[in-house]
């Protein structure tokens, strides 16, 4: 289906514009149980700090009949425009506000993208005004929800993953 003001889309689901302030992931199918989780996450993760994308509202669009995670629009910055000291500044940020993630209880599980997923690697790691921010929380884990021995192996990959970002942040 074409959506209108269509920002992004992925495998399951597209993204589009509702305001200046505001946009929408959109649930099309029976996915009340994906989008309730989604938002639950991105509430956990909010409660932390800022470096997951904001959840606004769960709501639904009668024209599309689609229900909607509603959350904060973030355009996006290439950081090569930036010095490579500046781009290690907003790493060092990145990496302590992922520890503290970490640390309460929440991993993303999608810092980089498998390599049959079409994109770039880093697709959910944004350079913004803020900073750094990751958005598409719709893998990621509660402690709570997966236990203790999951948990820490999905922190393990996800350290993983940030020297690769690293890397990559920083030699482009």
């Amino acid at each position: 289906m074409k959506y209108p003001r269509r920002l992004s889309s992925g495998a399951n689901n597209t993204v589009i514009v509702l305001s200046d302030a505001e946009v929408a992931k959109l649930f099309t199918d029976d996915t009340r149980s994906d989008i309730g989780s989604e938002a639950e996450k991105m509430r956990f993760a909010n409660a932390i700090n800022d470096l997951v994308v904001k959840f606004i509202r769960l709501d639904f669009q009668e024209e599309l009949h689609a229900e909607m995670l509603v959350m904060e629009r973030i355009r996006p910055i290439d950081y090569r425009a930036y010095e490579v000291e500046i781009r290690e500044l907003w790493l060092d940020v990145f990496e302590s506000e992922i520890r503290e993630l970490h640390k309460a209880g929440f991993v993303h599980r999608d810092l980089k993208r498998p390599s049959n997923i079409s994109g770039l690697a880093f697709d959910n790691i944004l350079l913004t005004e803020k900073g750094l921010r990751l958005i598409d929380v719709g893998i990621s884990a509660i402690r709570s929800q997966v236990g203790d021995r999951i948990f820490q192996k999905y922190i393990e990959i996800e350290e993983q993953e940030m020297i690769l970002f690293r890397e990559y942040f920083l030699s482009r």
